[in-house]
């Protein structure tokens, strides 16, 4: 399956729903392209959406990170919602949760840009 990616503005903060896998080749740099193009544009306040993301491998989790130095290195913040319970425990294994903001839903991602 594809990763489908539906970008949304909300109270001035991008929300990207990513649905599919994230795993080594056209999903995972897709995403990479994705959080780039968003950055070109201009765009500082990212949340992805993680609800519908089914697997998530190495290179997805690399892609994650790549999208986060990207988005820090632009003065950008990107959030991540939404995990589940399974990704969240990847990311607690891989100590990737504490790089990323992590909320539990994306309008708490979203309010958290306005605190």
């Amino acid at each position: 399956m594809a990763l489908k990616m539906n970008v949304l503005e909300v109270d001035g903060v991008a929300v990207v729903g990513v649905e599919g896998r994230i795993v080594l080749g056209d999903e995972s740099n897709a995403l990479r392209e994705q959080i780039k193009n968003m950055l070109a544009s201009g765009k500082k306040k990212i949340v992805l959406n993680m609800d519908h993301v089914t697997y998530i491998d190495s290179a997805g989790l690399g892609a994650l990170v790549s999208a986060h130095h990207n988005a820090r290195s632009e003065g950008a913040s990107l959030k991540l919602s939404n995990l589940g319970t399974r990704f969240q425990e990847i990311l607690q294994v891989t100590r990737l949760l504490t790089v990323f903001d992590v909320y539990p839903s994306e309008a708490a991602a979203v309010h958290s840009f306005s605190q």
